[in-house]
């Protein structure tokens, strides 16, 4: 799976001795990675979505709580298909792993359980990605009453 085009995966792995313990996520690069950010969710009602980046890379780790992550890739951003399938995937501290979604991509998502924090990598600084983001409708490609 190339990184370039495809979301990719990570497993958030810990180890855990004596000392104290490292959550760690030695597969994902943050190779190109400007900034980072948090955002926390008092609410599941809460849906933060669709954002459109056509350049940008981001990648999203959950630090407490549960949070759905959803993304679809955006065939045309002038004028996406209403029939674009989304994925998504449950994202939690016990059960983590490290999302990258790559440029081309809308992103979405929405806490499942009240007070749940995110942590975002992104690969803009925050004037790059306000330039380059584009934002569509929540209703589009993804029920997120179902979750």
């Amino acid at each position: 799976m190339s990184s370039e085009n495809n979301v990719i995966i990570n497993d958030v792995e810990f180890f855990s001795d004596q000392r104290g313990e490292i959550t760690h996520s030695n597969n994902s690069s943050l190779e190109k990675i400007s900034r980072f950010y948090f955002i926390e969710h008092k609410s599941t009602e809460v849906v933060r979505a669709w954002q459109g980046h056509p350049v940008e890379k981001k990648m999203f780790v959950a630090v407490t709580g549960e949070f759905l992550l959803a993304w679809v890739k955006i065939d045309n951003f002038s004028n996406p298909s209403l029939n674009l399938q989304a994925e998504y995937i449950k994202l939690s501290p016990e059960k983590n792993k490290c999302v990258s979604i790559p440029a081309g991509y809308a992103n979405g998502l929405k806490a499942i359980k009240k007070d749940s924090k995110i942590l975002v990598f992104s690969e803009f600084l925050v004037n790059q990605s306000m330039e380059e983001k584009i934002r569509f409708p929540k209703h589009y490609w993804f029920n997120w009453g179902k979750y």
